[in-house]
């Protein structure tokens, strides 16, 4: 038995009441991926300044509860950080914004630059002590996302390939998390949403590529991945209303204000 699937579950059941709750008035629910959370806050704080009486209801809980959700229909839009499997397909996606995934330490931690091979094997637990890397003689304590994050997906593929993340790394259930353990811990390393790197942590280049908008979009930096909204059928009425707003100009330049790189070429 999947070991999340009660969890999933749970959540679904949650989101199925709030969105019970929103039936006497107009309201949405999006729910799911954490990476995604805080930018469709974001758009839906400017969505509803401009239609005051719609509520738009954004939840984390992961991507693929956020799909799961989307399916049957306990959300309204489902947002996720990584592709759909197979399985999946059958829903509407739309890709509202691509992503890149940066690698994380304390401000602190001498090292900038590591190539792809040993931050592998960092996270696999081949490299237990930051001196291997030319760092301080400190024991590494890794921090990684939940099973069924969407950044944690694209981290396995993008730097892990079939290598496994360690059983000793430290899990977090978000973005936030992840930044929060890392700026309180020297000997950390971790990984995040670009977009959510601030002064707390010091994002790593990658084979002394810089994780930076321009490297995004010049494909020198490769860690990206996209962030889709996902509907179990062809958005309309509000749920395409909101969608309309988050690919036009003002919504993809907030997206781009935040950090993200935009789907839309012409910004005005």
């Amino acid at each position: 038995m999947n070991i999340r699937l009660p969890w999933i579950l749970s959540f679904i059941l949650a989101i199925s009441m709030t969105l019970g709750c929103q039936r006497s008035g107009a309201g949405m629910t999006v729910a799911g991926s954490t990476s995604v959370e805080p930018f469709a806050e974001l758009l839906a704080e400017e969505y509803m300044s401009n239609h005051p009486d719609v509520h738009i209801y954004v939840q984390g809980g992961g991507s693929t509860a956020g799909i799961e959700a989307a399916i049957s229909g306990a959300a309204n839009i489902g947002m996720s950080s990584r592709n759909l499997i197979d399985a999946e397909k059958k829903l509407h996606a739309v890709t509202i914004a691509k992503d890149a995934i940066a690698v994380i330490v304390h401000p602190s931690n001498p090292i900038k630059d590591l190539p792809l091979d040993r931050i592998s094997e960092v996270f696999s637990g081949k490299i237990v002590n930051w001196k291997e890397l030319g760092g301080p003689d400190h024991p590494i304590d890794i921090v990684t996302r939940e099973e069924g994050s969407g950044t944690r997906e694209s981290f396995q593929k993008f730097v892990m390939g079939k290598e496994d993340i360690s059983l000793g790394a430290l899990v977090q259930d978000s973005n936030g998390a992840v930044r929060q353990v890392i700026s309180s811990d020297p000997n950390a390393i971790g990984y995040i949403s670009l977009g959510l790197v601030n002064d707390q942590v010091k994002a790593l280049s990658i084979s002394g590529v810089q994780p930076n908008l321009a490297n995004v979009n010049n494909s020198t930096y490769t860690l990206v991945r996209p962030f889709l909204f996902v509907f179990r059928e062809e958005p309309a009425e509000e749920a395409k209303s909101f969608l309309d707003f988050v690919l036009s100009p003002l919504g993809q330049k907030l997206l781009l204000k935040e950090g993200l790189v935009p789907v839309v070429e012409k910004l005005g």
